[in-house]
């Protein structure tokens, strides 16, 4: 229904930045949300930060304040940007995107973006 593909990882120093972009295409139905999640390794993956067609936007208590997530309608493109990045931060970043499927929220996934970062 969606095709969503990241890119922007990478190997970063404790307090550098790096941006992840989650570009949407062959969209075939309505995208409701979009938004950020992260696995590290030996643990769940957890909503990083979300933000709606409306522009609401929401973020996991540990990223308040360093990381921003915007979103390009036009160009069906989500963007994270991490600032003060931080050890714990390390894990692969997956892009979602939220579509409506006859009248259901269902979830459309990317195939993630490795960020590491360096203490």
């Amino acid at each position: 229904q969606v095709q969503l593909v990241e890119s922007g990882g990478g190997l970063v120093q404790a307090g550098g930045s790096l941006r992840l972009s989650c570009a949407a295409s062959r969209i075939t139905l309505r995208i409701n949300a979009m938004g950020w999640y992260r696995q590290a390794p030996g643990k769940q993956r957890e909503l990083v930060a979300a933000i709606t067609t409306g522009g609401s936007t929401s973020y996991e208590d540990s990223v308040k304040g360093r990381f921003t997530i915007s979103r390009d309608n036009g160009k069906n493109t989500v963007y994270l940007q991490m600032n003060s990045l931080e050890p714990e931060d390390t894990a692969v970043y997956y892009c979602n995107a939220v579509v409506d499927f006859l009248g259901r929220d269902i979830d459309q996934w990317g195939k993630g973006t490795l960020v590491t970062v360096s203490s």
